[in-house]
């Protein structure tokens, strides 16, 4: 009997298939090219809202293509490529880890934010942790690459960056916008729901412990577009 087809594999493929399309309209200047890369962002629609939302919601698929379209660049500016965005995994001195609750999904997660121009990424984690918490971090290194895609934080197509970081001083204060809850969590203690943890949980508390570890990212699915993501 064959496997069901995860809604995460299903949305993976949608989004795949609008870069590649979106790529396509900005790079050809051919009319016929135009008309297929079009259609080939509708069937994404498709496959992405179905998979979102259920069969009823295609109805709404031309507002992601209208989206999508909106979107498109022309020549490299117009070729699609994830999104950086940076987090921090900031520990205590009682090898706790600070963690804020997003206050448009309501889901915890370590503090992330994405990658400003003109900054390191580490003094990205820096400004971010202190946005969005209230605490001064330090951090000391890189201990993760992640697709956010594989992860399901969302469905914009992402790599996190993610760094550990000893907090400094400052008091827990979250941001009056971006978040409705912030705090410091024992790893057998954390909230509900978090984003991505048994991915990356096991892992920064190693961190968090001072354990030493090789940096953590997503190994290649065997086959790369229809395998599941190894655990290793």
């Amino acid at each position: 009997m064959d496997s069901p087809v995860s809604t995460r594999q299903l949305l993976r493929w949608s989004e795949s298939l609008a870069a590649i399309a979106r790529t396509g309209l900005g790079f050809t200047e051919s009319l016929y090219e135009r008309e297929r890369f079009e259609e080939v962002l509708h069937v994404a629609a498709d496959i992405g809202v179905a998979a979102a939302e259920g069969a009823t919601g295609v109805e709404d698929a031309e507002e992601l293509v209208e989206e999508w379209l909106r979107a498109v660049g022309e020549g490299v500016p117009g070729y699609v490529t994830p999104k950086v965005a940076v987090g921090a995994a900031v520990g205590n001195d009682k090898g706790e880890l600070l963690l804020v609750k997003r206050a448009d999904s309501g889901v915890w997660l370590y503090p992330t934010g994405w990658a400003d121009v003109g900054y390191s990424a580490a003094e990205v984690v820096v400004k971010e942790v202190l946005e969005e918490t209230g605490i001064e971090a330090e951090p000391l290194r890189l201990i993760a690459v992640l697709d956010g895609l594989r992860l399901g934080f969302t469905r914009v197509p992402l790599y996190s960056l993610v760094f550990h970081c000893k907090a400094m001083g400052g008091t827990l204060r979250p941001h009056p916008l971006e978040c409705a809850d912030v705090g410091w969590f024992a790893e057998d203690e954390l909230p509900q729901p978090l984003a991505g943890a048994e991915r990356w949980g096991r892992h920064v508390f190693a961190a968090l412990r001072g354990e030493h570890l090789d940096v953590l990212f997503d190994r290649p699915r065997r086959p790369m577009w229809r395998g599941e993501a190894p655990t290793g």
